[in-house]
């Protein structure tokens, strides 16, 4: 490998922060991603093991989702049954509204989130 493509390489992987082991975030429930800034971010697993990133706010009442019900792609907000779809971050109808979604990667069962959404959505 060229020094032109190790320098590429390493741009590419400071992209990404790794953030924990699929393991770490319970089947059908969440794990809470703090910033020293901003809303605290969401990170859910459902039952088929896909992992999805939320800032950690119903777009209605700004409940934390993160102590919401996953099931399926959606999680359902604590406070007043609103339904969140993970891979978007908004409201199902008739219920409208938001919240932020992270890029999620999983890498040989680590879990990452985009360093520059990160450290600007929902700041």
């Amino acid at each position: 490998m060229s020094a032109s493509e190790l320098i590429e390489k390493k741009e590419i992987a400071m992209e990404w922060i790794d953030i924990c082991a699929v393991e770490d975030i319970p089947v059908l429930g969440s794990r809470i991603v703090r910033r020293p800034v901003g809303q605290d971010i969401a990170l859910f697993r459902n039952a088929e093991e896909q992992v999805f990133a939320l800032l950690d706010e119903c777009p209605h009442k700004k409940g934390p989702l993160s102590q919401g019900i996953v099931h399926g792609t959606t999680v359902t907000c604590p406070l007043h049954n609103w339904h969140i779809g993970l891979n978007d971050g908004c409201a199902r109808e008739p219920d409208e509204g938001c919240t932020a979604k992270f890029a999620v990667q999983v890498v040989d069962g680590r879990v990452r989130l985009n360093a520059s959404e990160v450290k600007s959505l929902g700041v």
